[in-house]
């Protein structure tokens, strides 16, 4: 339910202004003039939680123990409803008990718990509605609802995992330039004072960081401003369906974390498809799902192309082949749960694999950034220092020559 302000008039031409609940704002009218009011302007009022910017963001962690609790709940024999009262009213964050109150609405009105679910799509999505129905339509939701929950846990770990392997050497970059960036505005102009002053010829190696220095006192703000611009159009770039695809499939060929993004997507893959199949949700369904929350343009058009070709009769290892995407080791393995009527355990099987393989593979990602890293900040900065005291040595080294 929607609440409305409204503001009419009465058959006396009074003005009268208030708050009225109701499904849509058609109906909101409708009650006005059965309470004999001519409504001359009714909006919806803005939710519990204020504007959207400072609304609570619901969590994969409120999602999980909703999941979790709900799926109890349903096991110990507790109707939908009550369910649905219950955790709205014990839930702390405002945006997600106002959701679950509108669900429980719904399904008080005779919408299914799907349906209702399903007009919350930013809380869930559609794997997690389409998982819903099934276990509706089959009996089994709290069976569905635990297989939601391990599904979310292990995707958000996956999810954790990668961010670790790439936050670490963004990170020692960004700490890299910034304190590059202050030797040479900074600490380099009180060397060259210094060597002003003595008058004498520098050697190359300091010409060249009191020229980049220079630059850097020069030109710093306009380095800022095309870093930020280059920034801003390839997140445009990005956002077009042409750019996506072609990064995402850039990215497929790094050399050092091309692999590790391949196995991070095929962890992904078996182990949404894994988790729908077993649930009962039918194989084109959960490809079409599976394609849409890949988060890779390359891996995505390869679902689509493998759904296209099991919508004509073919059997799905073979067109994952054609692709060209997945490992043979999986197309082999996903050939052997076809042919034995066992897919979804062996998809559950490779996500398992895979899940070690991406912790693996972040492991020696970290282990051989992190001494490149600290080559390349001890290097870049010690170099400079060098080239710094260079003029120092050699001045040292003339007045001992003349003593």
């Amino acid at each position: 339910m929607q609440v409305y302000k409204w503001e009419g008039k009465t058959r006396k031409g009074e003005v009268q202004r208030g708050e009225i609940e109701a499904p849509s704002e058609e109906a909101a009218k409708i009650q006005l003039r059965r309470q004999q009011i001519v409504p001359t302007s009714i909006k919806a009022k803005a939710k519990a939680g204020g504007s959207r910017f400072l609304k609570q963001r619901v969590g994969t962690k409120d999602l999980v123990v909703f999941t979790r609790q709900f799926a109890t709940m349903i096991d110990a024999g507790l109707p939908l409803v009550q369910c649905l009262e219950i955790l709205s009213a014990q839930q702390e964050n405002k945006t997600f008990q106002a959701i679950l109150r509108e669900i429980k609405e719904d399904v008080e009105a005779g919408s299914t718990f799907a349906e209702a679910l399903k007009k919350h799509p930013k809380v869930f999505d559609d794997l997690f509605v389409n998982m819903v129905a099934a276990g509706e339509m089959g009996g089994i939701l709290d069976t569905i609802l635990n297989r939601l929950a391990a599904y979310i846990e292990k995707t958000v770990r996956l999810k954790k995992r990668v961010k670790g392997a790439m936050t670490y050497p963004v990170t020692v970059m960004c700490i890299a330039f910034i304190v590059i960036g202050i030797i040479l505005i900074y600490v380099i102009p009180v060397f060259q004072q210094m060597f002003t002053s003595f008058g004498s010829d520098l050697p190359k190696p300091t010409k060249l960081v009191v020229w980049l220095s220079d630059m850097a006192k020069k030109y710093i703000l306009y380095f800022i401003a095309c870093v930020v611009a280059v920034v801003f159009a390839f997140r445009k770039f990005y956002q077009t369906e042409k750019g996506r695809a072609q990064v995402d499939r850039f990215l497929l060929k790094l050399p050092l974390f091309g692999p590790l993004i391949r196995k991070v997507a095929v962890a992904k893959f078996t182990r949404t498809l894994s988790t729908m199949l077993s649930s009962g949700v039918p194989i084109l369904d959960g490809l079409d799902i599976v394609a849409r929350t890949a988060g890779n343009k390359t891996i995505e058009a390869a679902v689509y192309r493998t759904r296209a070709s099991i919508s004509e009769g073919r059997t799905i290892a073979e067109p994952l082949a054609e692709t060209k995407v997945f490992p043979s080791m999986v197309v082999q393995m996903i050939a052997v749960g076809e042919a034995t009527g066992e897919l979804d355990a062996m998809l559950s099987k490779i996500a398992d694999f895979y899940d070690e393989e991406v912790d693996n593979a972040v492991a020696a990602l970290t282990s051989m950034i992190e001494p490149l890293l600290m080559v390349f900040l001890g290097g870049a900065i010690g170099a400079m220092i060098i080239a710094m005291y260079l003029p120092i040595f050699s001045m040292a080294g003339a007045v001992t020559g003349s003593g």
